[in-house]
């Protein structure tokens, strides 16, 4: 049995959301599908940004649609994956840059 906390089909209830607060849903929605239209980036670009993103943020629905959509745009397995690799190194980075901070502190109480 492969059990997992989150539910594949509830992917497709994304838009359910409304029920419980229409109004924020709607601006959602909007925002959303103005922030994936064609402008100084392409759709298909942005699809794997969103892509590399949904990694970051560890969001299986995310991955799972925009692995879908970065496939139907005509991304290969090999430009997918160093997508992910890109939002693993940022990631990563990010977590040790924190670690100047840590250095800082513990200096200033060695002091």
């Amino acid at each position: 049995m492969n059990q997992s906390y989150y539910n594949p089909e509830d992917l497709q209830k994304f838009g359910n959301i409304a029920e419980f607060g229409k109004s924020l849903a709607d601006k959602f929605f909007s925002y959303y599908g103005e922030v994936f239209a064609e402008g100084a980036l392409t759709a298909r670009e942005k699809s794997l940004i969103a892509l590399a993103v949904s990694h970051a943020v560890q969001c299986p629905y995310c991955i799972d649609a925009y692995s879908v959509d970065s496939m139907e745009k005509g991304f290969t397995e090999q430009q997918m994956m160093e997508a992910v690799h890109v939002a693993a190194a940022i990631r990563g980075g990010a977590s040790l840059v924190h670690g100047v901070q840590m250095m800082n502190k513990v200096k200033e109480l060695s002091m």
